[in-house]
């Protein structure tokens, strides 16, 4: 068990010289011998002669002698004391699980449980003064009664005899290396599990601060199954021994997956197989109690990870040598020296050396102090670039906006370029509508005259082209123009001019006008059919010999507006027209059509032409709007 680890690091790192020195040679306690019995449960100590004494070296493990019992053991020393006027004291280091104490057969302590659920005092020094009245001249025997469990390692730690001030610095010494120096560490490792585990919830993209603080949180757990002395919230030791190997399981396979992501390594077969190896070790400690006990699982268990954890802690450092980045480096030498003080460890748990105190809990105050050192020079490096990025941000706004600024005036040259074009073009277009069809009736008339006009015939065409061209010029505020009250009113001025040049002509027209609009089209809407319709009549005139003409206007639903121009003169092939360029007058009928949403369809044969003009009236506003773009 993971446990018995750090059980035995305690044991041997607390032994100190079995007698306390007195106050000189003819006082000085000495310790006889020291013997373990198998024991009852209950009862005072029984007559040494009823049980079969085995002589033992402390600290001791009774299940290499006793591999089968579970249950409770009698340790006796015996000690002789040739002062009994002098104060002495007890003292012990650890007992597994449970225990009490006799002072020639009279209790003076023993744990709150000695039953399942046992107890923990197997990381928990003791301390007492033993009163006089029950020491004796002479040879005195102390008596402690351990109950544990044969597969928690049962026995007895350290246990000192002498004067007291001696056996308080010895207990306190105790205390500190196998109470307060875990309590600091769980206080260290929980500090830096809330620190990544915050950093972690705000860059979920840093997997390793992840990784990093559920390995401390496991971590956590391990070390308060150290200091725990009751066994709750399990029913039984049995039951916190298995969930203390599953924290374990947990706590290797997350320090292996945070060494690979701080690492940058992809190892995804490796970490499919000690995923699956962890799921099946957690399978192995959640079977039945008897298979459990009867392999050894959790025992199994934790050879396997610490070999895990082992083999980690080598194969990053040959990581870290490749790559020679220095976060790497500093974490390659942490893991070195978690090595040593496993090695260091061990060694104390084989009795190989012996020191004052075990070097684990001394780990994770050492990678507090190498992370801090990582993510300190990280921060740093991440300011600096935080600061190179600012500066090249800033001389990058600032020839943006240069560049910007000189785009902007190009487009504002090309912008002025393009508006004095389709101003150009829309003169021209006005030119050719108004002002052309005014100068093509007129030379029709003058064409068609048997006689030379009078003055005031001409003076009438000269009064017409300019207010044609006073029409045009109002026209360049199209969207101010006041829209006719209906389609009769509309087509007036039109009808107007055209009927005296087709009646010279004998073109017979004719024109079919709704009573009203539904609804109306908007002021350029109006202006732009009145083009079209000028530029088709005109086109009638001139090209197309035409005897009769219809002019027809139709609204076949509520956002619909036809015009449609039909005649019975020679007509023309469509696609000749649009495969090989438009006229000037056809192209200007399709620019104004398009220019307000709407389209023109042409159809032509011998004998049969109509031109289609279709608008939307729901694009009134968008009409509004190209047009003063324009």
């Amino acid at each position: 068990m993971l446990h018995l680890v750090c059980l035995l690091l305690l044991w041997l790192g607390c032994g100190l010289p079995g007698s306390a020195r007195a106050q000189d040679q003819a006082c000085s306690i000495r310790i006889l011998a020291t013997q373990a019995a198998k024991a009852a449960a209950t009862g005072a100590p029984p007559p040494i002669a009823e049980l079969d004494w085995v002589d033992v070296t402390l600290p001791d493990q009774w299940q290499r002698r006793w591999p089968d019992h579970d249950g409770a053991v009698w340790y006796r020393i015996d000690w002789h004391n040739p002062c009994p006027q002098n104060q002495v004291a007890l003292a012990l280091n650890t007992m597994v699980m449970a225990g009490e104490v006799f002072v020639n057969r009279e209790p003076i302590w023993r744990d709150k449980s000695l039953q399942q659920p046992l107890s923990r005092s197997w990381n928990m020094p003791r301390y007492w003064l033993l009163p006089p009245g029950l020491l004796g001249a002479g040879n005195n025997h102390i008596w402690v009664r351990v109950h544990g469990v044969v597969d928690q390692t049962p026995g007895l730690g350290s246990v000192q005899i002498g004067d007291p001030q001696a056996l308080h610095a010895w207990f306190d010494n105790a205390w500190w290396n196998q109470r307060t120096l875990f309590v600091m560490s769980a206080t260290v490792s929980l500090v830096l599990c809330v620190l990544f585990a915050f950093a972690w919830l705000q860059n979920r993209a840093e997997t390793a601060f992840g990784w990093y603080a559920l390995n401390t949180l496991c971590w956590v757990c391990v070390l308060g199954s150290v200091l725990a002395t009751e066994t709750w919230p399990f029913p039984d030791t049995l039951a916190l021994s298995r969930a203390t190997s599953l924290v374990f399981i947990v706590f290797v396979y997350s320090f292996c997956l945070f060494s690979w992501r701080f690492g940058e390594l992809r190892l995804p077969r490796l970490e499919r197989a000690l995923g699956l190896l962890s799921l099946l070790a957690a399978a192995m400690l959640l079977l039945p109690a008897p298979w459990f006990h009867a392999l050894r699982t959790a025992w199994l268990v934790s050879v396997v990870f610490t070999l895990v954890s082992f083999g980690n802690c080598f194969l990053f450092p040959l990581h870290a040598w490749r790559t020679r980045r220095l976060p790497h480096l500093v974490y390659a030498g942490c893991l070195l020296v978690f090595v040593a003080v496993g090695i260091h460890d061990t060694l104390l748990l084989h009795s190989v050396i012996r020191e004052r105190a075990p070097l684990l809990p001394y780990t994770a105050p050492l990678t507090m102090l190498a992370l801090a050192f990582v993510l300190g020079r990280q921060i740093t490096l991440n300011v600096r670039r935080i600061e190179r990025f600012n500066q090249e941000l800033t001389q990058t706004v600032t020839q943006a906006c240069d560049d910007l600024s000189h785009t902007l005036e190009r487009e504002h040259h090309l912008a002025l370029s393009h508006s004095r074009l389709q101003e150009r073009m829309q003169i021209s277009q006005d030119l050719h509508d108004s002002l052309g069809g005014s100068l093509v009736r007129s030379i029709a008339l003058v064409e068609q005259a048997e006689q030379p006009l009078q003055n005031a015939q001409v003076l009438s065409m000269l009064k017409l082209m300019r207010d044609d061209l006073r029409q045009m010029i109002d026209s360049g505020t199209s969207a101010a123009l006041n829209v006719p009250e209906t389609p009769a009113q509309w087509i007036a001025p039109l009808r107007h001019r055209f009927a005296r040049l087709f009646e010279a002509l004998e073109i017979r027209a004719e024109w079919r006008l709704p009573p009203g609009w539904s609804p109306a089209p908007s002021p350029i809407q109006c202006l732009t059919l009145t083009r079209v319709l000028e530029e088709a009549l005109t086109n009638v005139i001139k090209h197309s010999g035409a005897r009769s003409v219809t002019v027809e206007m139709l609204q076949p639903g509520t956002r619909e507006l036809c015009l449609y121009i039909r005649d019975d003169g020679l007509g023309f092939d469509v696609p000749t027209i649009q495969s090989h360029g438009m006229g000037v007058g056809m192209r200007s009928m399709l620019a104004r059509l398009e220019r307000v949403h709407g389209t023109l369809q042409i159809q032509s044969r011998s004998g049969h032409t109509v031109l289609t003009a279709l608008l939307s009236l729901g694009d009134a506003a968008a009409a509004v709007r190209s047009d003063s773009a324009a």
